[in-house]
């Protein structure tokens, strides 16, 4: 009798390891949860897109975007316009010649913006291709060459639809891809 005691005695503690072990680990799985909860929802509120697009326009130095009576920015919808085909071209480079591969989209908005920039896109392609061609291999191997490479083709841009259209048209020059052998 006693030895049957002592084999419950015995199998009660071992219940009680496996609960509490049961109970460390759910509790555990909880905290977890609730701390990778916090890490990926909580934090700053994101910003809207109209914010982000006013800091755009005037971290650029690009004109403010045009405001309403009530002082609200006054914007378009923005869309892209996609080139039809990437720009291939060679750049010269000190130790070697390499062959660049740039696919562009153009950022307008509004759909009267975007009527422009398609109908005009022959012309546009022929001004990017006009600036990428005039670029060199050591320039556009860093990230910095790269940025420079989208303003000048920007402000070539903005140049040639002032020409044609009295506006601007294109916001942005988007490198969708690129690519240097």
């Amino acid at each position: 009798m006693a030895d049957e005691e002592k084999e419950l005695e015995l199998d009660n503690s071992g219940k009680k390891k496996k609960l509490i072990i049961i109970i460390a680990i759910v509790a555990v799985l909880v905290l977890g949860g609730g701390g990778a909860y916090f890490f990926f929802m909580g934090g700053e509120p994101e910003a809207s897109q109209a914010q982000l697009d006013a800091a755009l326009d005037t971290d650029d130095g690009s004109s403010v975007a045009p405001t309403s009576s009530d002082g609200k920015a006054k914007m378009g919808t923005a869309l892209y316009v996609p080139m039809p085909r990437p720009f291939r071209f060679n750049v010269p480079g000190a130790a070697r010649d390499r062959f660049v591969e740039i696919r562009v989209q153009l950022l307008v908005r509004g759909n009267e913006n975007e009527e422009s920039a398609k109908k005009h896109i022959p012309l546009i392609e022929s001004t990017l291709l006009a600036v990428f061609s005039q670029s060199n291999a050591d320039d556009l191997a860093t990230s910095a060459g790269k940025t420079s490479l989208k303003q000048q083709a920007l402000s070539e841009v903005h140049k040639i639809m002032m020409d044609v259209e009295d506006d601007k048209v294109v916001e942005q020059v988007l490198f969708t891809g690129f690519v240097m052998q």
